[in-house]
């Protein structure tokens, strides 16, 4: 009989090495941190903290920052906007992140461009890491255990606890140590060169477009198939979001969603009937029936050519995949045997399908692939949509030869 392995000791890793250091929020204390950055060797770890559904928006709560011989850093952003200084001193040094998309609008908003990026997240699905989060990471990789109670917190609080703050420093404690592993696991997987495109691609990854008609995000919107009831989702979204902006409050803290798409359900006429909805009965929305009914007054008074339209607004992508096979059966199979293309190397090479190749470029690719499809004129289509060298080199012949297969 073959015993399972057994799972590593996970050693939980409690406290900085240097102990919780105080929070930096005067220009003194900066510049004490840039000299201290600036004589420091190696990588810089770095980390931010947001007050995702307290605060409207993604704003910057505290920046974590460590580097050998300059030790660890909290930097308040609120009252150090301007933390230039910071990328002055560490010039070309490598910054070491976590899921680095997610901190670098955040950075930049504080003037902090790094130059060369490492992304422990993006390495760890190149090597095929079941779990990719940062406490799986680091004790896949050190065997230590990180707590993450703190995560989802409200960082603009001020002044910040003391546990939160020892968890803030735990996060870029042995981030560089992370990264010394990961980066042999790639050399020795022959990834490393992979992982380097990838890094540069999340570092100069441009702002996301605005969203067009982000109101259609309610949840719940897809069941409303009334153009009426849609405007007045549209309305309520509109007002909440001006307020939630006005107060710096997460909208979904000033009215939920399900509130929304309950009002379109109910299209009250007056303030009073708003209320009798249960989403509207607590006494804070019923302190603001009569804002909220505003909302649903003028979207009742909208004339039908100003309701919005049932589909959304017109795309230049392909249609939803489950339409293809009624719309244009030739593209369903391109896209199913593509699909398994991706698979088959997803399965081979030990990385996620969405690491493989963009979804949203495969399908592109299958629902209007090049007048001439050969590996050059695939290669070239991905290339023009983003997908990196290595994913061109591993995809594109057999993508070619999947787009010109018969269906069975």
């Amino acid at each position: 009989m073959t015993l399972p392995p057994e799972t590593p000791e996970v050693v939980p890793l409690r406290e900085p090495a240097g102990g919780v250091p105080e929070v930096v929020d005067t220009p003194a204390g900066l510049a004490k941190v840039v000299a201290a950055l600036a004589g420091g060797t190696g990588p810089v770890a770095a980390d931010c903290e947001r007050a995702s559904g307290y605060r409207y928006g993604q704003s910057t709560f505290l920046v974590q920052l460590r580097r050998e011989g300059a030790g660890t850093a909290l930097l308040d952003p609120v009252p150090l906007p301007d933390l230039s200084a910071v990328g002055a001193a560490l010039g070309d040094v490598e910054w070491v992140l976590h899921a680095a998309s997610q901190d670098l609008p955040g950075l930049h908003e504080h003037g902090l461009f790094p130059a060369k990026v490492f992304d422990t997240e993006l390495a760890a699905r190149l090597l095929g890491l079941e779990r990719v989060g940062l406490a799986a990471v680091v004790a896949d990789t050190l065997g230590l255990g990180l707590a993450k109670e703190h995560s989802a917190v409200d960082w603009s609080t001020r002044p910040l606890p003391v546990d939160w703050l020892r968890y803030a420093a735990l996060d870029v404690e042995v981030l560089v140590d992370v990264r010394d592993v990961l980066a042999d696991r790639l050399a020795d997987a022959g990834k490393d060169a992979w992982a380097a495109q990838e890094f540069e691609a999340v570092r100069l990854a441009p702002p996301p477009a605005p969203r067009v008609d982000p109101w259609r995000r309610v949840s719940g919107t897809h069941l409303l198939r009334d153009r009426r009831k849609l405007a007045v989702v549209r309305a309520l979204w509109e007002a909440r979001d001006a307020s939630a902006r006005a107060r710096d409050i997460a909208p979904g803290r000033v009215l939920p969603d399900r509130a929304i798409v309950a009002a379109a359900q109910a299209l009250p006429r007056t303030a009073g009937q708003l209320v009798t909805i249960g989403e509207f009965a607590g006494k804070g929305q019923r302190r603001r029936a009569a804002y909220w009914q505003r909302a649903v007054d003028q979207a009742m008074a909208l004339p039908e050519t100003a309701l919005p339209s049932l589909r959304g607004p017109s795309s230049d992508g392909p249609p939803q995949p489950r339409l293809w096979a009624d719309r244009d059966p030739q593209a369903a199979h391109r896209l199913g045997a593509a699909r398994e293309v991706v698979a088959a190397l997803s399965e081979q090479h030990h990385v996620p399908v969405e690491n493989v190749l963009q979804p949203d470029a495969l399908r592109r690719l299958c629902w209007a692939p090049p007048a001439s499809v050969t590996a050059d004129s695939v290669s070239e289509f991905l290339r023009g949509r983003g997908a990196r060298a290595w994913q061109l080199d591993l995809t594109a012949g057999p993508l070619a030869a999947a787009l010109t297969s018969s269906p069975s």
